[in-house]
């Protein structure tokens, strides 16, 4: 079992970055794929980005060219590099980790994974 912590939330203006991160306790991540999703008000928790433990990566059209998904060489946090933020970016963002061996469609779906962080909240003003 794996357990998941985000931090790097906060509030920023249109156009501009943050970086969050996820850091498994105790655990080595190089096992598991590792996923970034978000929901926002109102609406259902959506796919951002994956990393599998080849380091192949993927991302939902909405975000290429402006997120980055990354893992650390020790294996025990990945990152989201968020440039260029827009006000419909605005979200809890949830890290999630499978042990799961599957497609990438697999991996965009909320039901493929097994663990889940608390959110961190990121706000994005106009």
């Amino acid at each position: 079992q794996v357990q998941l912590v985000e931090s790097g939330g906060g509030l920023v203006q249109a156009g501009g970055s943050l970086r969050l991160s996820c850091t498994a306790s105790g655990r080595t991540i190089s096992m598991y794929t590792m996923g970034w999703f978000r929901q926002a008000p109102g609406k259902e928790r959506e796919f951002v980005a994956f990393i599998r433990r080849n380091g192949a990566t993927d991302y939902a059209d909405s975000v290429k060219g402006r997120f980055t998904i990354a893992r650390d060489t020790a294996k025990t946090t990945v990152s989201l590099q968020m440039n260029n933020l827009k006000p419909e970016d605005t979200a809890v963002y949830y890290c999630a980790a499978t042990s799961v061996l599957s497609s990438g469609t697999y991996y965009k779906s909320v039901s493929g994974y097994d663990y889940w962080g608390q959110g961190t909240q990121v706000t994005v003003s106009s």
